[in-house]
């Protein structure tokens, strides 16, 4: 296993000081870099794991906040919260660039040679983050099938990944068309997995604490994600060149 670094980095966002998880690989040349977005309670160790994962592999990797700190654990607290963000596209954007900024500032970081990867709404920030034209050399997403406004995927510059659960009720069949239309129509270069079985969050343990209805871990397709992220970003972004 290489020999990883990880510190805490705070910065401002949405008006919140957020705090965000930075991993660094071994060395001190400059690497491919991953900036890693949450499931909607937030940064929790199940994306620092992920992050330390990413470095391990030889990426940059910084899994940021999405609540000041904070894991929204209570079910109504978290939507009462993420309802609100999902429907503001300026707002996620906010989020996502005052993270990229912190991931672009690293020394380690390649500013030119980033990618991101999220889930439920940690995924939807990266692709708002596309939508808004960022240089990034791919998007990957997990339960994350938020459509934008009009027109606006068109800016989108790099691959686009996506995986959901078959049985996932948040993101139903009419949105997994409703999302890969607007890819379609954009453009953009776009896959969609689709998980067979799998219900909402199915990448992520289990919690101690409710959860909304639809939400389920499935072991097996939580590897096969991940794998899939992973090869997503040996593809569009190798760590060597």
């Amino acid at each position: 296993m290489t020999t990883i670094t990880t510190r805490t980095v705070e910065y401002p966002a949405d008006g919140l000081t957020m705090i965000g998880h930075l991993a660094l690989p071994a060395g001190v040349d400059r690497r491919p870099a991953v900036l890693l977005g949450p499931e909607g309670p937030g940064l929790s160790d199940v994306e620092r794991r992920r992050a330390d994962a990413l470095a391990e592999l030889g990426y940059v990797a910084l899994a940021f906040d999405l609540h000041g700190g904070r894991y929204l654990g209570d079910p109504e607290e978290m939507l009462a919260r993420c309802m609100p963000l999902l429907a503001d596209p300026d707002r996620m954007r906010g989020i996502g660039h005052a993270a990229l900024d912190v991931l672009r500032a690293e020394p380690r970081t390649d500013p030119d040679r980033i990618a991101a990867v999220g889930y439920g709404t940690g995924g939807a920030i990266g692709l708002e983050l596309g939508r808004d034209g960022v240089n990034l050399r791919a998007i990957g997403t997990v339960n994350a099938l938020i459509t934008g406004r009009p027109g606006e995927a068109a800016r989108i510059r790099c691959p686009v990944w996506a995986g959901v659960g078959s049985e996932d009720p948040i993101m139903p069949p009419a949105q997994r068309d409703a999302f890969t239309a607007e890819m379609q129509a954009a453009g953009v270069d776009w896959r969609l997995v689709v998980y067979g079985g799998a219900l909402h969050a199915f990448h992520h343990p289990p919690v101690d604490q409710p959860v909304v209805p639809g939400v389920g871990y499935h072991p097996r397709h939580a590897q096969r994600a991940w794998r899939d992220v992973v090869d997503l970003l040996a593809e569009c972004l190798p760590v060597t060149e």
